[in-house]
């Protein structure tokens, strides 16, 4: 299992996007296995670390969450997912990546600029990693936090 070390930047990135950008209260569930690859919900920011530590985060966004993830960056009410919203999606991933790297332990490490996938899909996660999935509730509708990390051998 990856050590928690690696998981709790991203945690406190989202957190923190959360609590300061877009003031919404947010709530994290109880960490559990992932049994499958299909990706929680219609919107997912995907993150790719290699160095030290590889494999990749996943931030899976219902709809309702991020209209209002976009809406706070652009600063006014945004009602559906265009092009335009896919590009701030992939900017709120950056932030969350760039806060994540901040915390991140010290090695030799690379977090990729994130991707950003719409509509019914599947996630290629690292093969034969255990997949961490974490819940996350706000008032405005739910997201996941999946992480799927291993610690290379110095």
């Amino acid at each position: 299992m990856i050590d928690v070390k690696y998981i709790n930047p991203f945690i406190k990135a989202v957190h923190n996007l959360f609590e300061t950008m877009i003031e919404v209260p947010f709530k994290l569930g109880k960490p559990a296995l992932k049994k499958n690859k299909e990706a929680p919900h219609e919107i997912s920011s995907i993150i790719g670390l290699s160095g030290d530590v590889t494999g990749c985060v996943v931030i899976s966004l219902s709809k309702e969450v991020a209209l209002e993830l976009v809406g706070a960056l652009l600063g006014e009410p945004v009602s559906e997912l265009d092009e335009d919203s896919t590009d701030a999606i992939g900017e709120i991933a950056n932030m969350i990546a760039g806060n994540a790297k901040t915390d991140f332990p010290e090695g030799n490490n690379s977090i990729s600029v994130p991707s950003v996938v719409v509509g019914k899909h599947q996630v290629s996660y690292p093969s034969g990693l255990p997949i961490i999935t974490i819940p996350c509730k706000t008032e405005k509708g739910q997201m996941v936090i999946e992480v799927a990390l291993k610690a290379n051998s110095q």
